[in-house]
């Protein structure tokens, strides 16, 4: 993460507090939300709009790359660099340019894209382009259960925005025997997902078998874990019934209430080694 944004990832403000039946005033910290412009062009091209998201800053290159790939505009073989705008007059750490070597497809920027942090992405043009078309995921690997009931924990120690602020989702990328390889944090549940897929493809991250998000299992992220040929999908809460169907079509295991104490497989158990003692 640059200085930059590291320095508008987390922003202060005056609050009055009431805790404990006292009144006080203090400063607190706020996780930062800014816009982001994600341009691309391959050889030749000028730069086009692709999708304006609403971003917590830092990563933002990871997760400018991992936004088109998921969304299947961009193989992740394709991405060959990524650069902030260099005019002057702009925002210029609000917009980001993918270059693909190859030509970019810009008939799939028509969609129009508007990612908020809330929802995903909003207004795309057809019913039928939110489906984002992969080959489903063949078998493998396994993981045991023991290892799936620590990895909360382990995420949670390592959110450190969130320490501060309280206020950040977090997607970690975790190899079989549960080891983290890769955390990334951001306001948007889809954002931090990007990130991580991101920084796969651009060679700053590990891969890893197992992605595990802190909100919710939603449709739009089963498809980017799809796309990004992460066979294990874990949430610490609980999944949509959209996306357990389509984890189930594009063969990836799908586990919700991720919590210490358990869990619930929605589909492909086979790859959870279930260990009970006695």
């Amino acid at each position: 993460m640059t200085t930059e944004a590291a320095r508008r990832n987390v922003t202060t403000t005056r609050v009055v507090a009431l805790r404990d039946g006292r009144v006080r005033e203090r400063t607190d910290e706020l996780t930062g939300e800014e816009p982001l412009e994600i341009r691309a062009a391959g050889p030749g091209q000028t730069p086009v709009r692709v999708a304006v998201t609403m971003r917590t800053p830092g990563h933002d290159f990871e997760l400018s790359a991992g936004f088109l790939i998921t969304e299947g505009l961009v193989r992740p073989d394709a991405v060959e660099g990524v650069t902030y705008c260099e005019d002057p007059d702009t925002q210029r750490y609000n917009i980001v340019t993918v270059r693909t070597r190859t030509p970019f497809d810009l008939g799939t920027a028509e969609r129009n894209f508007f990612a908020t942090s809330s929802c995903g992405i909003c207004g795309k043009g057809a019913l039928e382009a939110i489906a984002v078309r992969c080959a489903p995921l063949g078998p493998g690997p396994t993981i045991c259960s023991d290892v799936l009931l620590a990895m909360p924990d382990v995420l949670r120690e390592h959110q450190r925005v969130f320490d501060r602020t309280g206020g950040l989702h977090a997607a970690g990328l975790f190899d079989t025997d549960g080891a983290l390889r890769l955390l990334r944090e951001d306001v948007g549940r889809h954002n931090a997902v990007d990130k991580v897929v991101g920084a796969m493809a651009l060679g700053t991250g590990s891969d890893g078998a197992v992605l595990l998000v802190s909100g919710r299992l939603s449709f739009e992220i089963v498809q980017k874990a799809a796309v990004a040929r992460i066979p294990i999908i874990c949430a610490i809460s609980a999944p949509s019934s959209l996306a357990v169907q389509a984890a189930g079509d594009l063969g990836l295991t799908a586990v919700g209430f991720l919590r210490p104490d358990g869990f619930n497989i929605y589909s492909h158990p086979d790859r959870v080694r279930i260990e009970v003692a006695g």
